[in-house]
């Protein structure tokens, strides 16, 4: 076993035990954390383990060590285990999804049936996120411009066929449309019934072969369906000749990407600095490119990641 794998073995031992453990401020002192903002010189940054989270886990790592810190980064297979470990202290730093991870911290805090926190408004969600963070001494940054949320996709030739840019395009068009997504679009709001009610798009049946998945993409490429569910980071549309629709009336929550920190140990106006350098840079465009070059090109995300924090010169 290799030294990498050796610590992160180590690593992922505790975490286990935290998963099933109180973590975080007592119940008792939620909502009353008053200890100084930490700031410790050595930072563990968490990654989901998926290649964009694994991209952008290392971007932050690299920012950090150009600003003076020593970084290590871990990758941790779920949410489950790794909030908790951010929350103890055992990660300092991950990137999350704003409106996604409003509504997990809204579930653990109120229920499974808690209203949802995240919404199409950003700035509502950043609220909610932040009210639910605070108690739990977490912090969360600011979002930068990048957004990974669930997009809709058709062929390249069908957009240009019948004039479409947007979904209001394709509502307007009264076009009959399979969808190719997964099984639960039939009743989610933000995809089969949310294309009807807002865009009025006449959805006629939902194949489902899955959300993003190569069977979907096929699907549309060669006509069996008319659209793909997938995320708007998606680095392989170009692959199977399909466009993204602009999701003009918004949809979908707003799942932009904003660092969440460990407030007594990462919670210095110089991590917030060195981390926000990031949020005028990365762009959605730019990120499905660094998934591109990492899952088509096969590049590692040290390198990808490295490689555009020079060119956008964030790296000294």
């Amino acid at each position: 076993m290799s030294a990498p794998l050796r610590r992160l073995a180590a690593a992922l031992a505790p975490l286990l035990l935290v998963a099933g453990c109180a973590t975080g401020p007592s119940l008792e002192t939620q909502g009353k954390v008053t200890a100084p903002p930490g700031d410790s010189k050595h930072l563990v940054i968490g990654s989901a383990g998926f290649t964009e989270s694994d991209l952008l886990a290392t971007m932050y790592a690299l920012l950090l060590r150009d600003a003076g810190y020593t970084t290590e980064i871990l990758s941790v297979a779920n949410r489950e285990l790794y909030e908790p470990a951010l929350e103890s202290g055992q990660i300092d730093v991950v990137p999350e999804y704003a409106a996604t991870f409003a509504d997990w911290l809204g579930a653990k805090t109120h229920g499974a049936d808690a209203e949802p926190v995240g919404s199409p408004d950003l700035g509502a969600t950043m609220k909610g996120l932040r009210a639910l963070a605070r108690p739990r001494g977490l912090v969360v940054l600011d979002p930068g411009r990048a957004v990974d949320q669930n997009a809709f996709a058709v062929a390249r030739s069908y957009a240009a066929e019948h004039r479409l840019r947007t979904l209001s395009d394709l509502g307007a068009a009264g076009l009959g449309v399979r969808l190719a997504a997964g099984d639960e679009c039939v009743q989610r709001p933000y995809c089969e019934p949310g294309l009807k009610k807002v865009y009025g798009i006449d959805i006629t049946g939902v194949d489902p072969k899955g959300v993003g998945t190569t069977q979907s993409k096929k699907a549309v490429q060669n006509g069996q369906a008319q659209m793909v569910l997938t995320t708007s980071t998606d680095a392989t549309l170009a692959d199977f000749s399909l466009v993204l629709l602009a999701d003009d009336k918004k949809l979908q929550n707003a799942d932009y990407i904003v660092p969440v920190v460990n407030r007594a140990r990462a919670g210095s106006q110089k991590v917030a600095a060195a981390l926000g350098a990031l949020n005028p840079v990365l762009t959605t465009k730019d990120l499905a490119a660094m998934n591109q070059q990492v899952d088509s090109w096969r590049r590692l995300p040290e390198d990808v990641a490295r490689d555009y924090l020079k060119d956008k010169g964030l790296l000294t």
